[in-house]
């Protein structure tokens, strides 16, 4: 696996953590919970950001990284 490759299925693992952190914040009702789980959810939109700018800068690079 190259590392495009790995950084593409990293990618996408820490779209669906996101995802499941919002899960989780609008599930429960204990609002100190639901306070965490929002700013995880936060800050892994952040890292996600971060590495779809990446994944970018090297599909410019490498353009037979497109599309994996």
């Amino acid at each position: 696996m190259t590392i495009a490759q790995q950084v593409k299925t990293t990618l996408a693992s820490l779209k669906s953590a996101q995802a499941n952190l919002e899960t989780f914040a609008l599930s429960t009702q204990n609002k100190q919970a639901k306070q965490m789980y929002t700013q995880a959810a936060q800050t892994t939109q952040s890292v996600v950001d971060q590495l779809q700018q990446r994944v970018g800068q090297m599909e410019q690079q490498e353009p037979t990284y497109k599309g994996f």
